[in-house]
Parts: structure tokens; sequence; C-alpha cells
């Protein structure tokens, strides 16, 4: 069937996509070429497998907890049928795709401006909606990442609800570690997670950072906008690629992004998990975005015994390991250690607050944070 990629109400290119496998088979026209997502364009034209990877990347994960019985009760076969559903619709950029006899605008459609199901996020967090009338116009059609997550409306705000992983549920309790330990530094900007529990397990809360104005550009888009050069590192690439861009204070965030991991132990800070704001209208670049999803961290899937501050606990997206990546800093003169004094003390009252947290595995994460502030003091 053949659609139109819009940008909000700027057609982008005709395509055409299998009903078959799920694919884009052909862009037969482009029409504004400034338009085209980052990183897929090469001299004015559109690398089709890059297209695609970029079309599968706003599906749902095959990987997301529970997606089999969510799928069952939905009523689809494979998660990328869900994508034009909703027509690609997301609470993460302004891209859409407008099938060729349908007359759509997007202020009629969007998700920020529009009330959307939460049908699809209570299929997927396994407490399906009982109606019958199932509704599919939803954002959690093409949410990313591999926990439980979904969408909701809370006070007119679009807000993101984050379980976490079995046996310990403890990336929710870390996001809301991180976000106090970042509090406390107030150097920049992050996002504000809450802590909720819905039947004692513990849930995340955050408010959407992204307006119908702006859109978030991950750093894998702007790490696939120039080939990388054997020679140099992955670092090097991707601050070579802000530059060419005109994105502004790449080092400085850098360096904010790898001393908060180092301390927290963020085992997947992978390049679709940061990124860059762009006004969606005039494409010019806003900076940074706050920094969000810093679940995977604090040994979140350790068990108590292995819990330990070492050097060489494994790290993304520059290095294998935190030893390395934090050899990539330049500056940590803005870190105001004595900002962080008694971080151990939130720690405790965050993870004892789970049934899922035992005193032991508390005590050792609470000292193990503590240990890892003081090795980068040590590096400083």
């Amino acid at each position: 069937m053949k659609y139109l990629l819009m940008h909000k109400d700027i057609p982008v290119c005709e395509i055409e996509i299998s009903d078959a496998s799920f694919s884009i088979e052909n862009v037969s026209k482009i029409y504004n070429p400034e338009h085209i997502p980052l990183g897929l364009s090469e001299n004015e034209k559109i690398n089709l497998r890059k297209f695609n990877k970029w079309y599968k990347g706003r599906s749902i994960p095959a990987s997301r907890q529970g997606l089999a019985n969510a799928l069952d009760v939905i009523g689809v076969t494979h998660q990328d049928e869900l994508i034009l559903k909703c027509y690609g619709l997301s609470l993460s950029d302004q891209y859409w795709f407008k099938p060729n006899d349908v007359n759509l605008q997007w202020k009629d459609i969007n998700f920020f401006d529009n009330d959307f199901s939460e049908d699809v996020g209570n299929a997927l967090f396994g407490t399906p909606t009982e109606s019958d009338s199932f509704s599919l116009i939803s954002p959690d059609n093409t949410s990313d990442g591999w926990l439980k997550k979904k969408w909701t409306i809370i006070d007119g705000k679009r807000c993101l609800i984050k379980s976490g992983s079995a046996p310990f549920f403890q990336e929710p309790l870390n996001e809301k570690i991180a976000s106090i330990l970042q509090s406390r530094l107030n150097y920049m900007p992050f996002v504000d997670y809450d802590l909720i529990f819905d039947d004692e397990q513990p849930l995340s809360v955050c408010e959407n950072f992204i307006t119908p104005q702006t859109e978030l550009i991950s750093a894998y888009s702007i790490y696939e906008t120039l080939p990388k050069e054997k020679n140099i590192s992955s670092y090097e690439h991707f601050k070579r690629c802000c530059e060419i861009q005109g994105i502004a204070n790449t080092e400085k965030f850098l360096n904010y992004m790898l001393a908060i991991d180092y301390i927290i132990a963020n085992s997947d800070r992978h390049f679709r998990n940061f990124g860059v704001i762009r006004n969606a209208n005039t494409l010019e670049w806003i900076g940074f975005a706050p920094l969000f999803d810093c679940g995977t961290s604090l040994w979140f899937n350790q068990i108590a015994k292995n819990i330990k501050p070492i050097k060489y606990d494994e790290s993304k997206p520059f290095a294998t390991s935190h030893a390395k990546q934090i050899g990539f800093v330049t500056d940590l003169t803005w870190l105001d250690f004595q900002k962080l004094n008694g971080i151990e003390n939130d720690c405790k009252k965050i993870l004892s607050s789970s049934k899922y947290i035992d005193e032991t595995r508390c005590e050792n994460i609470c000292y193990a944070i503590s240990k890892r502030i003081d090795m980068l003091k040590d590096l400083l």
C-alpha cells in the first residue's frame, strides 16, 4: 500500500509498504529532502536499508517483556503490524505515515494534542482492558525498550509509566535514585522520575519532555550521518558528527553523562537512549535532551554478593568498561563532590521502600555507590 511519510503537515516522500513483510519496499518520490529523517539520506536520496531500520525501530522490540501474550490480546500476529494502526505516530517526534487515499491532518491525530487509547498499553502491561471496542490508536504502538511500559495522560500531561524486571524490579528505584543524585548536583537538565507502587510493585513515572514543536533525534541517528573512519574512536566520531551538524556543547554534555553513568554503574547507555532535541518546524538544534533512562544501573540484575564497586563494570556506548569510558571525560571540575555527601542515605530510603530489595542487597548497593563516588574523586 502507498503512503506519504509526513513531517507534521509537510510531505517528505511517497513510499510503498508491504502488507506481508511490513517493510518499506520502494521510495517513489521525494518532495522535501531536508525533512528526511536524519541519517537516512545520501546525496538527497534515501538509503532503503537505513530507512527500513528507522521504520522498524518505531516498532515495539521483540525483546519486550510479555509481548507474545499482549499481541494475542490485541489480536495481531506481529508487533510491526501496530505501526500503521496509529499512522506511525509517536510521542518522541513528529513523523507519521499518511495513506494516499485518506484526508488527514497532523493537528487532528497527533498524540500531543489529542487523546489516545490506553488499551494497547494496558495489554502490554499485562492488565488488558475489559471492553468490546479495543482501540489501537496509541503511542504505545511505537514505544521502544524491553521493559513493560505504557503512556498515559495525567492532569493533561503525557507521562510514561515503566516497570522493572524480575526478580528485583529495581530499575524504577534506580531512576529515582539517579534523579536525586542529579538534582543534588544541579548542573545539567535531567528527566525527573517519580516512584509509584502498583500492588507493591515499583513503577517509575516521568513527564514527556518533547512538545508538539520539538522532537528527539537519537544519538544513533546523529552517529549515522557520517561514515566512521577506522582510525578514530566512536567517541571522536560522534563528536565530529555533532560538530558538522552544528550541535553545541557536545563535550560538556558527554562529560556530564559519562560521569553520572560512572557513579551509578549504568550498563546500557546505548546510542538510542540519549540524543538531541530539534525544533520540528525550523529543523534548528535546541540542545541535548535531558538525561533519561538510567534504570539499567546499580547492579540491577546482579545477586547481592556480586554487587561490588569495581572499575571494570560493563558500559556503553563508547567503551565496554567504565574504567575505559571515563577516560574520554575531559573535565570534571564542575562536579562538586560535597553535594553528594550522604547520597547513600537517599539510596537506602528509596531501595528499602521495595519489598523486592532485602537488607543485604540494599546495604551493598549503598556502599558501592559511595565507593564509586570516591573512585571518581580519585580520578579528578
